[in-house]
């Protein structure tokens, strides 16, 4: 896998006026967990997902934002489909994704 860009996509983020809210592997949180970005072995290319919880107007238009700003620093931001997290166990979280 190439290098994880997680500074320019912090930039990106940031600059849409959002948070990440977490950073688990490949895996990086945003606007508590409305958006979840995932990186691929592409370094210039991330699966974005939209947790099936999220309100979807605020969560697609935050979409739109992203990937607008992506393209402007040379990345790309794909659909990814969607996401949940179940509880799996008692301090355990199990994150499922759908196309």
């Amino acid at each position: 896998m190439s290098e994880r860009k997680l500074g320019v996509v912090k930039e990106i983020v940031e600059a849409v006026g959002m948070n990440i809210s977490h950073v688990y592997e490949d895996l990086v949180f945003l606007n508590h967990n409305a958006i979840l970005l995932q990186f691929t072995d592409d370094s210039n290319v991330l699966l974005l997902r939209i947790n099936q919880e999220a309100e979807q107007k605020d969560a697609n238009s935050g979409s739109a934002l992203l990937k607008q700003e992506a393209l402007a620093r040379k990345m790309q931001f794909l659909d990814g489909g969607s996401y949940a997290l179940a509880q799996d166990g008692p301090e355990q979280v199990r994150i499922e994704f759908f196309p």
